[in-house]
């Protein structure tokens, strides 16, 4: 994985290192971390559960990770499913997480 093949990705590259002091080492080692993240797990199990409120929490906490990080192709779907379950909103989850599981599949395979 690269700032190139990230960036090639739509991944907000600039954003994310400026948050990281421009250390491209530093930055390259979170986003290893972020794609790993236990909350994906949470998040999906939550959901399958109809737990909203797990869901939620899971999904929040993601998507403050995965902001700071600047990385866009999970963000947007997970920001997305975040306020759906701050609103409770009884919905089909099933096409955003997958969604987030393959932008998290591509980001991983980079």
């Amino acid at each position: 994985m690269t700032v190139e093949s990230l960036r090639s990705c739509g991944v907000k590259v600039d954003e994310g290192l400026s948050r990281c002091m421009n250390n491209e080492a530093f930055y390259l080692r979170l986003v290893g971390m972020a794609l790993e993240d236990a909350g994906f797990e949470k998040l999906r199990a939550a959901v399958e559960k109809g737990d909203l409120q797990a869901g939620f929490e899971a999904a929040h906490a993601l998507k403050g990770v995965l902001g700071n990080l600047s990385l866009t192709p999970i963000y947007e779907p997970v920001s997305e499913i975040t306020e759906l379950l701050r609103a409770k909103t009884g919905t089909d989850y099933a096409p955003l997480l997958k969604q987030v599981a393959d932008a998290r599949e591509m980001l991983r395979n980079l």
